[in-house]
Order: structure tokens, then sequence, then C-alpha cells
């Protein structure tokens, strides 16, 4: 009889190490052969180890674009306005969507298409038409009649309200959102009424200082023949009368005595008083003080936060 020898304990241990070894590994490899993936499944429910969802953006209560219309080479005061209107944005619970843009003309000199191009690349807010600058010979609206082949796409891109408004104006964005709250989405025409003496914003028309149209009159300038054919002439004016004659603008709303010129240096008429509580926006802010004077009444500064390195403000 053939006898084998007996295997050392060592030799033992070592075949029941790699038995367990390749137990675990076919465990691991084939987890469906002994339902391990039940198990895997059952220690991982959303029960005992929930995934946190992104938080939920509530929809705003409309979009607005407010399209400042300036010169290619006012760079400072482009600055100032990205200041005052992104800190209004941080400062404030906005609830609606305020997208703030830079209008003018195509750029004639060199030094333009350099710092222009710095500026588009770093805030990508400006919108360059296809004009020749100008004040009163079409420049609104070629603004107008250009929107709606940018935003006009679809319900996420076109805007309910859109504003012109000059440079040298400043709009309390959450004063203009809730009075806008309260306006129609449709045929709506919103702003200072002209001349200084009237209340009737069916009388003649809307200050060029600022003021705001639905987007269905944005959709009708551009395509309007009576817009069109009469581009040439003041353009809030204009603007009025595009509207008069062809039946539209029948939501109009006068914004007196909330929206009012700088009083330079006291009221000179009826469409300038001195600063009001209930402010909407404030024009003729010509030069640096008197921009600070504005927002130093409004309280845009109340913000600023105690530093080691501010001194004596």
């Amino acid at each position: 009889m053939v006898r084998f020898p007996k295997s050392p304990p060592a030799t033992l241990t070592l075949l029941f190490l790699g038995l367990a070894l390749f137990a675990i590994l076919y465990l691991v490899i084939y987890p469906n052969d002994l339902q391990l993936q039940s198990l895997i499944a059952v220690c991982h429910s959303p029960s005992s180890s929930p995934v946190p969802l992104d938080p939920i953006t509530p929809k705003p209560d409309f979009r607005l674009l407010l399209g400042i219309l300036t010169l290619p080479d006012h760079y400072e005061r482009r600055h100032l306005l990205r200041l005052v209107y992104s800190l209004q944005q941080r400062q404030h619970d906005l609830t609606a969507q305020v997208d703030v843009r830079f209008v003018f003309c195509r750029l004639t000199k060199e030094d333009q298409r350099v710092l222009v191009a710095l500026e588009i690349m770093r805030y990508a807010d400006i919108i360059i038409l296809n004009c020749t600058e100008n004040m009163n010979q079409g420049k609104t609206y070629a603004y107008y009649a250009s929107l709606p082949s940018l935003f006009g796409g679809d319900g996420e891109t076109r805007y309910d309200f859109v504003a012109k408004a000059d440079d040298d104006i400043y709009f309390r964005l959450p004063k203009l959102i809730e009075s806008l709250n309260k306006m129609p989405r449709e045929d709506l025409y919103y702003g200072f009424v002209i001349p200084c003496t009237s209340m009737d914003p069916f009388r003649d028309y809307m200050s060029g200082m600022g003021y705001v149209v639905s987007w269905d009159l944005v959709e009708w300038i551009a395509t309007s023949e009576i817009a069109r054919n009469n581009t040439e002439g003041p353009e809030d004016m204009m603007t009025g009368k595009w509207l008069h004659w062809g039946g539209k603008g029948k939501n109009r709303y006068n914004t007196k005595y909330a929206m009012y010129d700088y009083p330079i240096p006291v009221p000179i008429d009826e469409c300038s008083h001195d600063f009001a509580p209930e402010t909407i926006a404030v024009h003729r802010l010509k030069d640096n003080m008197k921009w600070a004077r504005a927002l130093q009444y409004l309280n845009v500064t109340d913000g600023l936060k105690p530093s080691k390195l501010i001194y004596h403000i």
C-alpha cells in the first residue's frame, strides 16, 4: 500500500488562505451568482443613504432686458454702471431677472476695437448694432429691430419687458421690479410722460431718459413698416409716434414722480425735483459728483463692511 506523506500544518494554512482569497474574488467578480448585488443594493438604498439634490432655482417673476444706449468711448461710465447694477443684484433678493446690456453702433477707431473687445471677453454684456453712431437718426430703431433675432428664439431667451435707457440714469432695480410686477405683460408702454407738465400717458410720449415696452411691442417694431420708414427725429418722440400710428401701447403707465431729473443745481422744471424715498430712477447724472450724491441719498453704500483697509469713508 502506497502511503502519501502528510502535509505539514503550514502547507494546509497556505492552502486554506488561497481558497479563501479565491472565494472573495469570485464574490466580487460574479456577485449575481451569490446574490451579492441585492445585498449591496440594500446597503445603499435611498432610505439609508439619500443622494443630495441640486437646489431648485425659483422661476423669476419676469425677465427684463435693460438696454443702455451709450457710446463706445464711454469706458468709465460703463465701469460705473456695471458696478452699481451688480451691487444691487448682490445686495437685494431680486424676484425678477434683469440683464443689463450696453448698446452702441459699429466701432470706428483702432483703440475701440481692442478695448471694447477686452470688455466683451470679460463681461459679455455689449450689443454692437449694424448702424453708424447717432442719437436721433435711427439708433433706437436699430436696437429694437435687432432684439427678436437675438433673443426671440424660445421662452427661455425671450424677455417679458425691454427697457431703453440713457447712460446717465440710475434705476433702483427693486423699485422697478415692484412697479413692473403690477403691469400687464402685453401692449405695455411705461415711463415718464412728456411734456413735463402732463400726467396723461396717452397725450404724447415717454421721455427718452428710460422707458419700458413689452416684448410684443418689440416684435411689432421690428417688423413694422411704420417704424422702419420713420426712424429720424428725437428718438423718444418717434417711439411714441410709432405706437400712436400703429394703434399700439394701449396699456400705458406714467411713472411720475418716482422717475425724475436730477435737480441741477435746483429743480429747473416739472421734470426735476429733489430726491425722494420712492425713487424708481434718477436721470441727468452727468458727472461723478451727481452720481455720488444720488447714490448717497439712496443709501447704496450702507452695506460697506468694516475693514482694517478702509480709512475715513
